[in-house]
C-alpha cells in the first residue's frame, strides 16, 4: 500500500526566523491525520534565518536526528554535546530521561538549511546521549547507504530503536531498490530534485509511505537526493 504525503499539504508556518514546513502534528500545527507513521514522529523542514535560532529548551524519550541540506547549525546541549554541523553532516541525539539543547545558524547572512527528524525509542528514559558524523554526498552517489541504525552498521550512527535511516544521491535516470522483511515498512522524502517511488511520482518536499510491500523501487527523474527509513 502506498501513502502519499504532498509537500503542498504539509504544515506551513513562517515566524520571520523561521521558515518551516511539518509532515506530521507539531508546535501549532494539528492534523488529526497525520500524527506520525510507525515509530517516526516528525520530520519538520526548517529554513533557520541567519543569527537566529532556538533557544534552550528541553526534549526527553526521543530520538532526534538533525540532517543539513545547506548552511551551518551551532548546537549545544546538556548531555555535553556541542558542535556546528553543514552540509552532509547528521547529528543523532538520544533525549532519554530529558536533555536540554539549542540551536543557532552561527552565518550573518546564509540561512541554515535542514531536516528535524523524530523518532519514538524503543525503550524510555534511556541515558541521553549524542554523536554526529560527516556522511559525503557524493558516497552516497546511485546506492543506497545507511546513515542511522539499530546498531550502527557499516559505520552509520546508531539510534535507540529497530530503524534504520539511508540516503541516496541519484543522477537522473538512476534507481535503486530496496527490500523490505515481512511487517516493515517504508518512508520515503525527497529532499531534492524528483523521483518516481513504486510508481509514483514525487518532487521535492514530496514524501510516500510504504506498507505490505516486499520493495521500494526509486528511479530518478533529474538528480535527486532522498531519504528512506526501514521501520517497524
Amino acid at each position: 500500500m502506498i501513502t502519499i504525503r504532498r509537500s503542498s499539504d504539509r504544515g506551513a508556518l513562517n515566524f520571520g526566523w523561521l521558515d518551516t514546513k511539518h509532515t506530521f502534528s507539531f508546535g501549532d500545527y494539528r492534523d488529526p491525520e497525520w500524527t506520525h507513521f510507525s515509530v517516526l514522529r516528525v520530520i519538520n523542514e526548517d529554513i533557520v534565518a541567519p543569527g537566529a535560532g532556538f533557544p534552550e529548551h528541553p526534549h526527553r524519550d526521543m530520538e532526534i536526528i538533525t540532517y543539513m541540506i545547506d548552511g551551518a547549525l551551532a548546537h549545544k546541549d546538556s548531555s555535553g554535546g556541542q558542535s556546528v554541523i553543514r552540509r552532509g553532516d547528521i547529528q543523532r541525539m538520544t533525549a532519554g530521561m530529558g536533555v536540554t539543547h539549542s540551536e543557532f545558524n552561527p552565518s550573518e547572512n546564509e540561512g541554515a538549511y535542514l531536516l528535524q527528524i523524530w523518532l519514538f525509542p524503543s525503550e524510555r528514559s534511556l541515558k541521553p546521549g549524542y554523536e554526529e558524523k560527516h556522511f559525503p554526498l557524493e558516497d552516497r552517489r546511485d546506492k543506497l547507504v545507511t546513515l542511522v541504525s539499530s546498531d550502527g552498521r557499516d559505520g552509520s550512527l546508531s539510534m535507540h530503536q529497530d530503524a534504520a535511516l539511508l540516503g541516496t544521491l541519484l543522477s537522473a535516470g538512476k534507481g535503486v531498490t530496496h527490500e523490505l522483511a515481512p511487517g516493515r515498512s517504508a518512508w520515503v522524502q525527497i529532499v531534492r530534485g524528483r523521483a518516481m517511488v513504486n510508481g509514483e511520482e514525487l518532487g521535492a518536499g514530496d514524501a510516500v509511505g510504504v506498507t505490505e510491500e516486499e520493495l521500494v523501487a526509486i528511479e530518478a527523474g533529474e538528480e535527486t537526493e532522498l531519504l528512506l527509513f526501514d521501520l517497524p
